[in-house]
């Protein structure tokens, strides 16, 4: 599933551009500002339809421009990206295709190009919200659970209605409709995660003794007490729901508890550390498709050397390179060999891209 072909129109900096890809390594080479970080952001746009650095999808597009255009050609589909700005500052509208059709959600990019970023600021999986760490499950789920984007998407739908009828007055009898259709669609929603991160969690442990020699422990939580139904826990919520205007129980409130002796990871652990647990917890992702599913997803790595010491730096080098996955890495030099010699090399300049 490597993307072969990537043309972008107006992302950023980026007025124009259009390469070809090697299954293998590719070097994107250039200044600092040059616009390096804005292709590893386009080829993820592909796969999520959003950023990776931004929750605003305007700001990607350039700023002579309404719109920003993203098309790329993998073995197996063509997918193609638009992103018009918002009215009044409400954000970017996101539609795209994958193989000439329009899709429902943009969640079925994951399907179409699986695509996953080592990024400098990676360590807010560790740090950051519940938000991001639900992402960062759901995205290998969707991949190992066929059902499991039609369930997220009809969650997230009734979920949206009901907050809405909350904010709008509503009463605990008059939610109820929509507790069934989360109950519906939420309870095969928790059960896949927790299944998937189970089968995940070893691979995720072997990372994190080559990368970071801590002892973790972590737990999936699911959003409610499991020792009740999700039906119940609505229930016994409704009248603390009804009081704050949204809905506080499901798995919209899922998290990943990481604990180091006790004590969350995010309070105990240094910012260096904290990278390597992320990193350990997006190299186990990719290492259960590979070893599953012969899924070979594609890795953008942005500024690998950030904050990483070299024996750090050759440990997370030693098992990229085992992935056998498309990598598309951003360096300052175009002869850079850290991950070896590259099949490909694009250098950027003023928002222009050439092959060397």
């Amino acid at each position: 599933m490597a993307l072969a072909e990537l043309i972008v129109e107006d992302l950023r900096c980026i007025e124009r551009m259009e390469v070809a890809l090697h299954p293998g390594l590719n070097l994107v080479s250039g200044p600092n500002g040059a616009g390096k970080t804005s292709v590893l952001e386009a080829m993820f746009l592909l796969g999520r339809g959003r950023s990776f650095r931004t929750r605003s999808s305007d700001r990607l597009i350039r700023l002579a421009a309404e719109r920003l255009l993203a098309f790329g050609r993998t073995g197996d589909h063509v997918i193609g990206v638009e992103v018009q700005r918002g009215k009044a500052g409400g954000g970017g509208i996101t539609r795209a295709k994958v193989d000439g059709s329009f899709i429902a959600s943009l969640a079925e990019l994951t399907q179409a190009f699986p695509v996953q970023v080592i990024e400098p600021g990676i360590q807010h999986l560790v740090d950051g919200g519940a938000m991001g760490r639900r992402r960062w499950l759901d995205w290998s789920v969707f991949h190992v659970e066929p059902g499991f984007g039609d369930q997220w998407a009809r969650y997230a739908r009734a979920l949206k209605q009901r907050n809405a009828a909350l904010r709008g007055g509503a009463t605990a009898d008059d939610v109820k409709v929509w507790d069934r259709e989360l109950v519906a669609a939420g309870e095969p929603m928790a059960e896949a995660r927790a299944t998937h991160f189970a089968a995940l969690e070893p691979h995720w442990r072997a990372a994190q003794e080559s990368l970071t020699g801590l002892t973790l422990t972590a737990a999936w939580q699911s959003g409610w007490d499991r020792d009740r139904t999700l039906a119940d826990a609505l229930a016994a919520a409704s009248a603390h729901d009804v009081s704050r205007g949204t809905t506080t129980v499901g798995p919209h409130r899922a998290d990943l508890r990481m604990r180091v002796e006790g004590r969350a990871a995010r309070e105990v652990l240094s910012r260096g550390q904290q990278k390597l647990v992320a990193l350990s917890m997006v190299l186990a992702q990719l290492e259960l498709l590979q070893t599953t599913l012969r899924i070979r997803p594609t890795l953008l790595i942005d500024d690998p050397a950030a904050e990483l010491d070299n024996f750090h730096l050759g440990a997370l080098i030693e098992r990229v390179r085992g992935l056998g996955a498309q990598l598309v890495v951003t360096t300052l030099a175009p002869d850079a060999s850290l991950f070896g010699r590259p099949d490909r090399v694009f250098q950027i300049g003023q928002g222009k891209v050439q092959t060397l």
